[in-house]
C-alpha cells in the first residue's frame, strides 16, 4: 500500500464510527419496530383474580317455593306450619344427623310401588334441606320411567339425564339452581333403558365427578318404584342409604318386607316414611 493510500484508509476508519452512530436507532425505537402498531398504546389486560365456582356457574332459574307444582301437589314450603310441613323438617333433621355421623351424603328416595308419593317426598325433603343456611343440596330426577320433579316444582323439565350420565352433557347444562342453596337435575323424556343407564359405569363416574365439583352436603335421588322395575336396585351401589316411601292407602307389610330383601347387603335402609296417613304424616326411624 502506498503512503497516499494508507492515509485515505486511516481517514475512512476514523469517520466510520461517527456514521454508524448517526444511523443507529434509539433503543426504544428498535423495540417499538417489533410491536404491532395497534398494541403499542394498549394497557396490559388484567385477568380476574378468581373464577366462579362450579356451583355458581349453574344457571339460576325463576322459582317460587311457596307455590304449588303444576301437578297440583302442594309444596311443604308453603305450608310449613301444617303437620306435613313440620314432618319434612323433622325428617330433614334426623336425616342430616344420620348422614353427618357416618360421613354420608347420597340418599335415594323410592317406594315399593307407583303412586306412593316418592317424588313428592323427594322434592319437599330437598326444599327443606335447602333451607339450612350456607348449605348445598342437589336433587336429581332419575325416575326415567316417569320423570316428575319438574312438574312437582312447577318447573319446565327441559333436562336430559341420560345424556348427562353418559358424559356427553356437562354439569353446567344438566343442572339448574332454583334457589341459591339448591341445584336440580331435571328430566324431560322417559327412557325404557333406565336400568341399563343406571348400571353403566360411566354414570357412576359422572356422579362422582359432579359431587366432587359441586361439593354438596346432601344429594337426593328420586328413583322409580323398587318392586316394579330393577332401576332402583341397579342404582343402589351409588348411594349411601335409602328412604322408602309407603302409602297409607296401598302399601302393605309384604311390600316393605320385599324392599328390605332387595336392600339387604346393598344399601342401608335409612327409614320408612308414611305418606297419606289417616291422621298425619309419619316418619319411620332414620338410622
Amino acid at each position: 500500500m502506498t503512503q497516499q493510500g494508507f492515509k485515505k484508509f486511516r481517514r475512512r476508519a476514523q469517520v466510520q464510527p461517527e456514521v454508524q452512530e448517526q444511523v443507529r436507532p434509539e433503543p426504544d425505537e428498535a423495540v417499538l419496530e417489533n410491536v404491532p402498531t395497534g398494541l403499542q398504546s394498549e394497557p396490559a389486560e388484567i385477568l380476574p383474580t378468581t373464577l366462579p365456582s362450579p356451583w355458581e356457574r349453574l344457571a339460576r332459574i325463576s322459582f317460587d317455593p311457596d307455590r304449588g307444582g303444576r301437578d297440583g301437589a302442594p309444596l311443604a314450603s308453603a305450608v310449613r306450619t301444617d303437620p306435613a310441613g313440620r314432618a319434612f323438617d323433622l325428617l330433614r333433621t334426623r336425616l342430616l344427623q344420620t348422614l353427618k355421623a357416618r360421613g354420608w351424603n347420597r340418599v335415594a328416595v323410592t317406594a315399593p310401588t307407583g303412586g306412593c308419593g316418592a317424588t313428592f317426598c323427594a322434592v319437599n325433603l330437598a326444599l327443606s334441606l335447602a333451607r339450612v343456611p350456607s348449605s348445598r343440596t342437589i336433587l336429581m330426577d332419575l325416575n326415567f320411567r316417569s320423570p316428575g320433579v319438574g312438574p312437582a316444582m312447577g318447573l319446565a323439565a327441559a333436562g336430559d339425564m341420560a345424556s348427562f350420565l353418559s358424559g356427553t352433557r356437562p354439569v353446567e347444562e344438566a343442572l339448574v339452581r332454583p334457589l341459591d342453596t339448591l341445584a336440580v337435575g331435571l328430566n324431560a323424556t322417559p327412557d325404557l333403558n333406565a336400568a341399563e343407564i343406571l348400571h353403566d359405569s360411566r354414570s357412576a363416574a359422572v356422579l362422582d365427578h359432579m359431587v366432587a365439583d359441586l361439593d354438596p352436603e346432601t344429594v337426593v335421588f328420586d328413583l322409580p318404584p323398587m318392586l316394579e322395575y330393577d332401576d332402583a336396585a341397579a342404582f343402589l351401589p351409588q348411594v349411601d342409604g335409602v328412604l322408602v316411601i309407603s302409602d297409607g292407602t296401598q302399601t302393605t307389610a309384604a311390600h316393605l318386607a320385599a324392599c328390605e330383601r332387595i336392600l339387604n347387603g346393598n344399601a342401608p335402609l335409612l327409614g320408612v316414611v308414611l305418606n297419606r296417613g289417616r291422621a298425619t304424616a309419619d316418619i319411620g326411624p332414620v338410622a
